[in-house]
């Protein structure tokens, strides 16, 4: 683990799971009310990663990221899904 921010964060905050060095295979952004929406889609993981900025951001497919995220679920169309709200990423 490269930074003492990350390991006080996971250490503080037992639910949170930090992956390094995974490649990004879609990355899709979209307006939800006053922020942009950020799914990504990583290599080999078939759920849903998801975050939101204030504004637009440079594409993410192809990058190496790393990420610290918490499982999580949402509802659509009736239909619980597991998806991984994205505490902290960067590009690698």
């Amino acid at each position: 683990m490269a930074n003492k921010a990350i390991k006080k964060l996971l250490d503080n905050h037992k639910q949170l799971i930090h992956s390094e060095g995974i490649k990004v295979v879609s990355h899709v952004q979209r307006e939800e009310d006053e922020w942009i929406l950020n799914t990504i889609m990583l290599e080999n993981i078939d759920v849903p990663f998801k975050y939101k900025r204030k504004k637009q951001y440079r594409s993410l497919t192809g990058q190496q990221v790393n990420v610290t995220y918490y499982p999580d679920s949402e509802t659509i169309a009736g239909f619980e899904m597991e998806i991984m709200s994205i505490v902290r990423i960067k590009v690698t």
